[in-house]
């Protein structure tokens, strides 16, 4: 890996901390990033996760205190997500990434959508409040399965999609709702790293650039997102959905 690699690597990882601690999507810039060193896609998709887990940590440290009173509702989702993100990595690992490739643009433009008609599709499946613990419960357990099977199988933009979603289950700000999805990337990159370093192709060098870097934007991404106003927060996180679900979809046609 050469000086120009590595610069790039180190710029990646940065800008891909604050925006997935702000709204999730940041593997899309790092990904392309290890790829343009030369890595093959499966080699960059895994190291990609690998490197990205500090950030993720980073962001979830930063964020803890918006998780007040919410520390009976993580323990009660963990398996769910840990479930999940090993469901992801097996399909990964075993089976071809380009049926994913054209499924990914839908579901990511459907996160963003959905959050951006949040009030509307709430008016049509009910608010929060008016969920009876059982459906809530049911409703949430889902939500947390369904993204982690995503994240550990790609991984890009699993934030945006777990805060669309979490916002439809969930009647808390959106700052809380984003401190809860750090806590699900997290769980998703504990089970991912250790498969993916045992199983996946993973590069080595490439992490020991990337990892801190994003760790550094991960502790600016989660001090940002907590001074900033829950509509412009909104507006961030449906704007990079709407980017990363474009890009995918270019990648994907090409």
């Amino acid at each position: 890996m050469d000086l120009e690699h590595i610069f790039l690597l180190i710029l990646a990882g940065v800008v891909a901390g604050v925006i997935n601690a702000l709204a999730g999507g940041g593997s899309l810039i790092t990904f392309p990033s290890l790829i343009v060193t030369g890595l093959p896609s499966i080699s960059a998709n895994v190291t990609n996760s690998v490197s990205v887990f500090p950030g993720y940590v980073s962001s979830a440290l930063s964020s803890r205190s918006d998780l007040a009173g919410q520390w009976r509702r993580v323990p009660a989702v963990l398996p769910a997500c840990v479930a999940g993100s090993a469901a992801g990595c097996a399909l990964l690992l075993l089976t071809p990434a380009r049926t994913f490739e054209l499924v990914a643009p839908v579901l990511v433009l459907g996160a963003a959508a959905t959050l951006f008609f949040q009030e509307r599709l709430r008016g049509l499946v009910g608010h929060p409040r008016s969920f009876g613990p059982r459906r809530r419960a049911v409703t949430l357990q889902a939500v947390v399965f369904a993204g982690a099977v995503y994240g550990g199988y790609f991984g890009a933009a699993l934030g945006v999609m777990y805060v669309a979603a979490l916002a439809l289950v969930l009647d808390e700000t959106l700052n809380r709702i984003n401190a809860l999805k750090n806590v699900l990337t997290v769980t998703v990159g504990a089970v991912t790293v250790p498969a993916f370093a045992l199983f996946g192709p993973v590069n080595w060098s490439a992490v020991l650039v990337l990892a801190p870097a994003t760790v550094a934007g991960g502790y600016a991404g989660a001090t940002l997102a907590r001074r900033l106003p829950g509509r412009l927060l909104k507006a961030l996180i449906v704007t990079f959905g709407a980017t990363i679900g474009l890009v995918l979809l270019t990648r994907a046609l090409i």
